[in-house]
């Protein structure tokens, strides 16, 4: 009878302890440092901080992100080896350079790949995508978190008007350091040259670049017009931005804070996007006011073909064509 009063009162105190210690249990809480290379004033930046505060604000400040601009926290190739390795850092960075883990997704860099938003949202549904981003978290310990962030069409920037591909023949113009994007612009007609971004302006006064292929976002941000003169909208590569975490570091987190981070990130990143093409005609205003000239009579047929070369040199046809079915792209 004794042995079964202190039983009793013995699961009672512990009930009583659990009761009253449960409340006191501290939140587990996260924070993501993300780091990105555009300036402060570009529409990504304020972008980021909107996804920031969305998943600061669905989470009750469970996972909080750190937005750094202008590659504060380090050279992006040196970021992503660091999120491989488990640190709580994400990056804003492209297939081009995922492509170096996963061979087939730079083929959504490669020349005139897709060309509006919608074909964006699209890629999302294709199982060959799919499996690629599946391979990239389990065998290369990155995760991709959405893709829907698009800075719009790239175009050639030089000093002399660019008008056909043969144009650009001799010209030096900056690339990142990924092989779809060297390719890209070598079948387009120039040398590339594999520059960090924050590289670019000092290159230019230099002249050990004759030019860059970037979004037209970029000029205002860096002050490009100051060593750049000629605006020629080949359009080449629809710039698709991929948000990253380390695989580790998304799989701590609790499943409604991954939800959280997915969803506000695709819902930011389409808000963006649209945010940009909407502003572009002002931007280009901008440029012109600056004194740079917008070249005509672009043979954007000549390029398009020159740059189906970059998918045959780096075997990616197949995988370009496979996708086009799969998202019902005609060619």
């Amino acid at each position: 009878m004794k042995t079964t009063i202190k039983a009793a009162i013995a699961a009672a105190v512990a009930t009583m302890s659990w009761g009253f210690s449960e409340p006191l249990r501290a939140q587990e809480t996260f924070t993501l440092r993300f780091n990105h290379v555009l300036a402060p004033t570009e529409p990504f930046h304020q972008g980021f901080q909107e996804w920031a505060r969305r998943v600061d604000e669905r989470t009750k400040g469970g996972l909080k992100m750190q937005v750094f601009h202008s590659a504060q926290l380090g050279v992006e190739e040196d970021i992503i080896e660091q999120m491989r390795q488990g640190a709580n850092i994400g990056q804003n960075t492209d297939s081009a350079r995922l492509g170096t883990y996963v061979r087939g997704m730079a083929v959504m860099n490669g020349p005139y790949f897709v060309g509006t938003l919608d074909e964006v949202a699209k890629l999302r549904q294709s199982p060959t995508i799919q499996r690629w981003t599946q391979e990239l978290a389990e065998r290369h310990g990155l995760r991709v978190v959405c893709f829907d962030w698009v800075q719009g069409l790239r175009h050639v920037y030089t000093n002399k008007p660019i008008r056909t591909p043969a144009d650009l023949a001799g010209l030096r113009i900056r690339t990142p350091p990924a092989p779809i994007w060297q390719e890209s612009v070598r079948a387009l007609g120039a040398s590339p040259v594999a520059m960090a971004f924050g590289e670019m302006y000092p290159a230019l006064q230099q002249g050990a670049i004759d030019g860059v292929e970037l979004v037209h976002n970029n000029i205002p941000g860096r002050r490009f017009w100051e060593v750049l003169k000629h605006v020629n909208e080949t359009g080449h590569i629809l710039l698709i931005n991929f948000q990253v975490v380390g695989a580790q570091f998304f799989a701590k987190l609790p499943a409604d804070y991954q939800t959280a981070l997915v969803e506000e990130c695709q819902r930011a990143g389409r808000e963006t996007s649209e945010r940009i093409l909407a502003s572009e005609a002002a931007v280009k205003q901008q440029m012109r006011e600056r004194g740079m000239t917008f070249t005509q009579d672009i043979d954007l047929a000549a390029f398009r073909a020159a740059g189906e070369q970059a998918y045959q040199k780096l075997n990616l046809l197949e995988d370009r064509n496979t996708i086009y079915r799969e998202i019902g792209k005609q060619r």
